[in-house]
């Protein structure tokens, strides 16, 4: 039965997709010799938070997501990031595959709020891998599936992550909210004869007594 192994090499953002896309490139290893005919391939991605420090002001944004410092020993659990699948061709010994990952700049999602909270340093992930893989052996076609505790750890940059937004909104982000809010925003925009979105949110922070910092 052949045996892999599973490294992630470097990650970078994927230009003129569709949605905001990262390509994350592995190096996949057989350790028998056995020729791999094909791999239908599967990832979660999970980031793990428990494997960085966070700054006074990191820590402030994060609090929505763990809370307060005090309780990050029990609150500071591994976040959901993805799923994705991708078929590796054939090969014998190692080979590079690319796995294109599409994400999202949604505030509502907890991987969305963790990564918008980070100023610099680095995404700790951890690949898990499964799948099913089509071999050569002597006997014809061997199939069999990829063993769950294939995993690998990869520190997604967060300069990449950011460069990866700013390609697909310079300057950006992004809330969700209910539609009546935004009539009831739209209104309050029209009867103070406000231009722009941001100068009715920074309007509305002034008169609450926050603002930008």
């Amino acid at each position: 039965m052949a045996e892999l192994s599973f490294d992630c090499l470097d990650v970078r953002p994927l230009r003129h997709a569709v949605a905001p896309t990262l390509l994350f490139r592995l190096r996949i290893a057989e350790l028998t010799g056995t020729p791999i005919h094909t791999i239908a391939l599967r990832c979660q991605m999970r980031i793990e938070p428990r494997r960085r420090r966070y700054d006074e002001h990191e820590g402030e944004l994060l609090a929505y997501l763990f809370g307060e410092r005090s309780r990050w020993g029990e609150t500071l659990k591994p976040i959901q990031f993805t799923s994705v699948s991708t078929l590796v061709p054939a090969f014998t010994g190692s080979v590079e595959a690319e796995l294109a990952v599409p994400c999202s700049y949604d505030l509502e999602v907890a991987s969305g709020k963790y990564l918008h909270a980070l100023a610099d340093g680095d995404v700790p992930l951890l690949l898990l891998f499964s799948g099913t893989v089509f071999a050569k052996g002597a006997q014809g076609f061997q199939v069999h599936q990829v063993p769950w505790h294939k995993e690998a750890t990869y520190r997604l940059p967060v300069a990449v992550w950011r460069e990866l937004m700013d390609i697909y909104f310079p300057g950006e982000g992004w809330l969700r909210l209910r539609r009546d809010t935004v009539d009831a925003l739209l209104r309050y925009k029209s009867e103070h004869a406000i231009p722009t979105w941001d100068a009715a949110v920074d309007k509305l922070l002034a008169d609450a007594g926050g603002g930008r910092t």
